[in-house]
């Protein structure tokens, strides 16, 4: 009797195929989809820019980390690109909105920059995932759910997140605070924060096992139209390690944060 496969990797290869799919195929669907969607925005705005990311994170590292990444924003109700994340909606009818979607994903642990023994480990890297998103707004505010999957399978794990959503604006600035809760499987938690039996015995740092988990968020984003043409952005993301992650010797700090500082030109 031939071996079914384990549920994660039956989950993974769905996931990823049914995101790919509709990242392909989501602008000659939408149309046909029972649902009166939005035209497309022949007017959409395409911003380009640069951010600086400063991040604290939770491993025991030496320094904190700075990143400089391109940032890009577009959305004509069909296609998007938000910063790190690029999809394409099925359904966008200004109330419901599902779509596939792609973007940089995970953590990233550099031996060099770690405390102690902590530079014996292997090196951990950011991933990709794809994955769907369905977005449903209210009068007092909007709920997201995400489930996405790691196309790179740096780690083979699975993500998901539930999020509620606001929108403020005064003038030219427009901020967007949110809160929720994001789950890892075991497969993201072993890859991020586990410690094998191989580098325990080549580093003397204990082993270490980690399970799924589930850990509150916060994030406030806000942008600000200098003119016409030119705009700041800043990001506030700050994680509470659930037990399964802060329990790993790799980890000293209960939180995870970054602060994003962009400018945005508009095309």
């Amino acid at each position: 009797m031939s071996k079914l496969p384990a549920p994660s990797m039956t989950y993974r290869a769905v996931l990823s195929t049914f995101a790919a799919t509709m990242l392909l195929g989501a602008a000659g669907t939408v149309s046909a989809a029972p649902f009166k969607n939005l035209p497309t925005d022949q007017d959409a705005v395409l911003s380009v820019g640069v951010n600086v990311l400063y991040s604290n994170s939770a491993y025991d590292l030496d320094d904190e980390v700075v990143r400089v990444l391109p940032g890009v924003f577009y959305d004509n109700n069909r296609v998007y690109a938000r910063g790190a994340q690029a999809g394409a909606y099925l359904i966008n009818d200004g109330t419901n909105q599902l779509s596939a979607y792609a973007q940089l994903a995970g953590n990233s642990f550099d031996p060099d920059d770690a405390n102690g023994a902590l530079q014996g480990l292997d090196e951990r890297k950011i991933s990709a995932a794809a994955g769907i998103t369905y977005l449903r707004r209210t009068p007092v505010g909007g709920f997201r759910i995400q489930a996405a999957t790691d196309v790179l399978d740096r780690s083979g794990g699975n993500t998901a997140r539930l999020t509620y959503l606001a929108r403020i604006t005064k003038n030219k600035l427009t901020v967007y605070p949110s809160i929720g809760f994001e789950y890892h499987d075991d497969d993201y938690n072993e890859y991020y924060y586990g410690v094998s039996d191989e580098e325990s015995a080549k580093t003397g740092v204990a082993a270490y096992k980690s399970n799924s988990s589930l850990n509150p968020y916060i994030n406030v984003s806000a942008n600000y139209d200098f003119n016409e043409r030119w705009a700041g952005f800043f990001n506030q993301s700050l994680s509470y390690l659930s037990n399964e992650q802060y329990d790993s010797p790799m980890v000293d700090s209960r939180t995870d944060a970054t602060t994003t500082l962009g400018l945005l030109y508009k095309f």
